[in-house]
């Protein structure tokens, strides 16, 4: 990549306050930026950082006021960190690498690919299947009998797409992660041995979707498991059977979320969270890391921590005392 700052502003919808003509080839992070690198400025713990960084270009916020003078040419747009995800997505030509599937691999003749659909080496499709338009689906897939996969999505190395499962538009799934799984299913029997529960439901997946590496989301016994629009999930989280994640909701790394749950839309997730199954967790709501949410959450807008968690203010109320009392001891 190779742009100047005037063709970064355009790129972006945003304006220039410096040379208009310095060049960038490579990204940054704003406390390493060297001449000839781009960095961004979007968290205001690093604002330290923007009078020393030897960047040639840091993207700002518009609204941002420095209060030392700045060496770096300033690429002021709406949202910096948006604007970021913009720039990497076309250094990385996901869209220029598009050609048809590999000799190396198993496509069932029933099987529907869209328009410059790209497939790697050692992929299996199965019957029935359809691929959407130039979704790109890399080596060592596998894609179970009568799944269907929208267009431009991202299929890494590796994943599995059980039997039936329904994938939308613009989804990536990195490395490893399993779609469609049996969920954890066993009824106990009179001799004290379990019983499996067959898992013939499926699992369905909105649009603009990101789950992470070597993540499982288990099908439904009946019906189905569900991620909604726009939902980011990171590596190695547990999604159970029957669970629904609401549109934009977010979660972090080793989260486990147990059957049945109903989490809202836009909500935040730590890492290591652990959710009980069978409950509701309002729209909006925030839960801090390696908390253990045990019962329903009503009220939208509200921050829970602990084991179990509880209202984050109450949680930091109870912590002093605790602390205190340490301390008296």
């Amino acid at each position: 990549m190779e742009m100047t700052a005037k063709d970064l502003a355009a790129a972006l919808g945003g304006t220039v306050e410096g040379n208009p003509d310095v060049k960038v080839t490579s990204f940054a992070k704003i406390e390493h930026g060297k001449p000839g690198q781009l960095s961004f400025f979007a968290n205001p713990k690093y604002e330290e950082y923007v009078y020393t960084s030897k960047a040639s270009v840091l993207l700002v916020n518009r609204d941002f006021e420095p209060k030392q003078p700045v060496q770096a040419t300033l690429v002021r747009v709406p949202d910096a960190y948006a604007a970021l995800a913009k720039l990497l997505a076309l250094a990385s030509g996901r869209d220029k690498d598009i050609r048809r599937h590999r000799g190396r691999c198993r496509i069932a003749w029933s099987a529907k690919l869209g328009r410059s659909v790209w497939v790697g080496d050692y992929v299996t499709i199965g019957r029935n299947c359809k691929v959407g338009d130039f979704t790109k689906i890399h080596d060592n897939v596998t894609i179970g009998e009568g799944s269907t996969i929208g267009k431009q999505c991202i299929i890494y190395p590796g994943v599995r797409i059980f039997p039936g499962m329904i994938i939308g538009d613009r989804v990536i799934l990195h490395a490893g992660c399993i779609i469609g799984d049996d969920g954890f299913g066993n009824a106990p029997q009179s001799d004290g041995s379990w019983q499996k529960i067959e898992h013939v439901g499926n699992v369905i997946i909105g649009n603009d979707v990101e789950i992470g590496s070597n993540t499982t989301v288990d099908k439904a016994p009946m019906g189905s498991t569900i991620i909604e629009d726009g939902v980011r999930i990171d590596n190695l989280c547990q999604i159970a059977h029957n669970v629904v994640v609401g549109k934009n909701t977010a979660m972090a790394a080793q989260c486990g979320i147990a059957g049945s749950t109903k989490i809202g839309e836009h909500c935040l997730l730590a890492g290591q969270v652990g959710v009980t199954g069978h409950i509701t967790i309002a729209p909006d709501t925030t839960v801090g890391a390696k908390s253990a949410v045990i019962g329903n959450i009503r009220k939208p807008g509200e921050t829970y921590y602990g084991n179990p968690a509880i209202q984050h203010k109450t949680y930091l109320k109870a912590y002093a005392k605790f602390k205190r009392s340490a301390e008296e001891d």
